[in-house]
């Protein structure tokens, strides 16, 4: 098949006639800038006298020997992969190469820091991205060990799945030292989980003890620009809590024999379960103040990627239909984890502020699909790291727990990991042990919640007697036409009264099974009705609730009165659900966000509902009045800013949304004289970080010049700083601007991904929208092209970062539609991102338009 794509029906094709035993993978750092030279060496059986072949993305294969004959790599090598034909029993492929480094995030990403010209590498490999690195069998079933050598500046740190060895001198190179570091074989592992990180990285080393004795050595590294602000011994006080916590709840012990945590330059996600090696993204290395919102989100990513050393690198599924049991499963015991094992005790209400919100965008556009999701190819699983995938995965867990039980629930798992180890496994494995710990059949289950896509809403239907207890009380479950699967619910529901106080607080909670269309709940009959009643109490199940009307007049009244986060939350979350349906007006959720949020006290919901916020004001408002909503917004966030507890993250949240907005004289002013500091907020530190926000808000905003950003990126020439350049030329309201944000990316190919990343955000930042129209017809002509010619991590950066969303218009929709029936044949993960962006315009438009008819209602 050409190009680098593989289909699942492959990949079972070579799992037939292939396995692997191990790689021996040699690799010299030190031949230059642009490539590196590797000797991979796999040893494998397979069926005698059949035929496959080994997956490689390499610059030029010099050699190719399998079982001691030459093939000629000119006719063996082709569209990523190395054809192997005449396979004897017990195989030894040799492969020599020279292999590209990568500055998209994919591969073996090449890194060099503007502060002192040193190198960095590091390796990011899921999906398929091993093969940019050596020769594999690149499929999550062909296990095998994996020995690294390596060569390079005998100063370096060199990092991989097995403890560092002592490096061995081997000479010198252009003046420089050069030593080997030859690893152990690692356990049995999936390639995709293979690291190598190389540089001179500055380290902290710890250690723990694990729950079997072990000694566990741990580290700590980051680039040494930036090592002044690693925070080394928070991080190891996380690292121990999580696995404390981790080894208990599973009854297993950690599997590997080390754990370094490596923070990385211009990562794409968050962060990569290598086994042993977990990468993650710098930006968790906080050289300015961030928001609790950030710090909570590193210490869930930091449980996330230690859940999966059980889940996802020990136990691994077969293929990436079963993505989900890596990803949902390491979200869910991460939040459990964040709650009841560290200082983040409001984590389950972070989840529904974060996760799910973002779970039921994904689950209501045309794209949603079942969480066992129908993987046909590489393309299909790289749009498939979704809410869908994470999210909603991790919330059906929560369901499935309620439903069966927590200590049944662990001790499947346990069975799970005893009767799976190092190997591969699919959803009926997990599901056998979970049914024979919690005596439930979840077959049928399974097939509701896993195997069908769409979320149901919740409605309470009730009636009150002259005393104002409930006469009656049900339960209504819908579903949308497209996706009409009624779904088993257990649920919590929660009355909250108001107390002499005025706070709003719960008196009453029961617990009970929904199923069908209507389900009648007789335990409430007879029960006072609340000021609030609240459906999915405490969040145990997935879906969107709506209020009654009389609990629908309290919120609106006095929702900052809630005094439980996590009611809150849910509150806010089914608030934004009927705005985005069109049921509540966006000028309405605007007002009501206005005169709550000063209550709000969790950052991540207040992160949430300030984007929200944004959203429904530049977006969903009707368009004649967008501009006076705008305007009202950005004075509003000003004005929470001063009355705000001084240094406090409210006071630092409303500060940055305020920056974000700011477009009449009046209000960039005030963005000027902070960032002048001549009207400083008490408490508040203009920091580096906090000083580009505010150069970017005015760039936006026509009150910076090019030579005043390229002035602020001389004081501050790193990583960040050039990042933060680029966002700010990108942002200035110009034609030429745009066109020339446009061009750094669209005709030249050698952005790294993180300029990529921050020149769309600035591109997209326009108070006058009229200047993103002329780029509509651009972008489409160019998304075969983008497409065709860039790695999957830069085509996606840019068809996600320079679709004009902001302009939310009927042109623009049209525009997107009429591609999508003229490039029918386009490869279908194209098709879903631009799907996915006409979904944002078809309801920003609904909104609009419910907002026109309903805000005055």
């Amino acid at each position: 098949m050409p190009g680098e794509n593989l289909t699942r029906a492959e990949a079972i094709e070579r799992a037939s006639v292939v396995r692997t035993h191990s790689y021996e993978i040699d690799l010299d750092l030190t031949t230059g800038a642009e490539l590196f030279r590797v000797v991979t060496t796999v040893r494998f059986s397979a069926t005698p006298g059949e035929s496959t072949f080994i997956d490689l993305i390499a610059a030029e294969v010099h050699s190719i020997t399998l079982n001691g004959d030459e093939l000629d790599p000119a006719t063996s090598y082709a569209d990523s992969r190395v054809s192997l034909t005449g396979l004897a029993a017990e195989n030894t492929l040799r492969i020599v190469s020279d292999q590209r480094y990568m500055n998209t995030g994919e591969g073996l990403h090449r890194f060099v820091d503007p502060v002192d010209g040193e190198v960095y590498l590091y390796s990011q490999f899921e999906v398929p991205d091993s093969r940019r690195m050596f020769a594999v069998f690149e499929q999550p079933d062909l296990k095998a060990t994996f020995a690294f050598r390596v060569t390079a500046p005998a100063r370096w740190q060199v990092i991989s799945n097995q403890p560092t060895p002592v490096p061995t001198p081997v000479g010198e190179h252009d003046g420089e030292s050069i030593a080997t570091w030859a690893f152990a074989p690692t356990p049995v592992i999936s390639s995709y989980i293979t690291a190598l990180i190389a540089g001179p990285y500055r380290v902290v080393r710890s250690e723990l003890t694990s729950s079997d004795g072990r000694i566990i050595p741990l580290g700590v590294f980051c680039r040494e620009s930036l090592s002044e602000y690693l925070d080394a011994e928070y991080l190891f006080e996380k690292t121990r809590e999580g696995f404390a916590f981790f080894e208990k709840q599973f009854d297993y012990p950690y599997p590997f024999d080390k754990y370094d945590q490596i923070f990385a330059p211009e990562y794409n996600m968050g962060a990569m379960e290598n086994a042993g090696a977990v990468t993650f993204t710098e930006t968790y290395v906080f050289r300015s103040k961030v928001t609790d919102a950030m710090r909570e989100r590193r210490v869930v990513t930091i449980l996330h990627e230690l859940a999966h050393m059980w889940f996802g690198d020990l136990v691994t599924m077969r293929w990436w239909n079963d993505l989900w049991l890596n990803e949902s499963f390491a979200e869910y015991m991460s939040t459990l984890g964040v709650a009841e094992a560290t200082e983040w005790k409001d984590c389950w209400t972070t989840f529904v502020a974060s996760e799910k919100s973002w779970a039921y965008r994904q689950d209501q556009l045309p794209s949603t699909h079942p969480i066992v999701a129908e993987i046909r190819d590489l393309e299909d699983v790289l749009v498939n790291f979704d809410g869908i995938t994470y999210a909603k995965g991790a919330s059906v867990l929560k369901q499935l727990v309620a439903w069966v039980g927590r200590e049944p629930f662990m001790r499947g798992v346990h069975d799970y990991f005893v009767k799976h180890h190092h190997g591969n496994t699919e959803l009926p494995d997990l599901l056998a042990e979970l049914e024979t710990h919690s005596g439930r059949d979840l077959g049928n289950w399974s097939k509701l919640w896993l195997e069908t896509a769409g979320v149901n809403t919740l409605r309470p239907v009730c009636e009150v007697d002259e005393s104002g207890a409930y006469s009656s009380f049900a339960i209504a479950q819908t579903a949308v036409e497209e996706y009409p699967t009624l779904r088993p619910h257990r649920i919590a529901i929660g009355l909250y009264s108001h107390g002499v106080d005025g706070a709003l607080a719960r008196v009453h909670r029961i617990e009970t099974d929904v199923d069908g269309a209507l389900t009648q709940v007789p335990e409430l009959i007879g029960i006072n009705r609340p000021d609030l009643l609240l459906l999915n109490d405490d969040d145990l199940t997935y879906a969107k609730i709506r209020l009654d009307e009389t609990s629908l007049a309290t919120v609106l009244d006095g929702l900052g009165n809630i005094t439980d986060s996590l009611a809150r939350a849910l509150v806010w979350g089914t608030l934004w659900d009927a705005t985005r349906d069109g049921e509540f007006a966006a000028s309405r959720f605007v007002d009501v966000v206005l005169r709550h949020i000063a209550a709000e006290t969790q950052s991540t919901t207040l992160r949430t509902l300030i984007g929200q916020l944004l959203l429904a004001a530049a977006s969903y408002v009707a368009p004649e009045r967008r501009a006076a909503t705008l305007e009202r917004v950005a004075d509003a966030l000003w004005q929470l800013a001063v009355d705000a507890e001084p240094g406090s993250d409210r006071q630092f949240q409303f500060v940055r949304a305020f920056a974000q907005l700011a477009s009449t004289s009046e209000q960039l002013d005030t963005v000027l004289a902070l960032l002048d500091e001549r009207a400083p907020l008490d408490g508040l530190d203009i920091d580096t970080d906090l000083g580009w926000e505010l150069l970017i808000s005015l760039a936006a905003g026509g009150r910076a010049t090019s030579e005043e950003i390229e002035t602020a990126l001389t004081e501050d020439r790193t990583a960040t700083g050039q990042q933060s350049a680029a966002h700010a030329r990108a942002a200035l309201p110009t034609a030429e601007a745009k066109t020339a944000a446009w061009d750094s990316v669209f005709k030249a190919a050698d952005l790294p991904n993180a300029i990529v990343r921050a020149t769309g955000l600035g591109f997209l930042r326009a108070h006058d929208r009229s200047l993103l129209v002329p780029f509509i017809d651009r972008y489409f002509d160019s998304l075969l092209a983008i497409w065709n010619s860039r790695s999957y991590a830069i085509a996606e950066e840019i068809i996600e970062g320079f679709y004009p969303a902001p302009l939310a218009s009927e042109p623009l929709r049209a525009a997107s539609r009429h591609w999508l029936e003229q490039h029918p044949e386009a490869p279908a993960a194209l098709r879903r991102l631009v799907t996915e962006h006409v979904a944002g315009v078809d309801r920003a438009l609904a909104a609009q338009a419910a907002d026109a008819r309903l805000a005055d209602g």
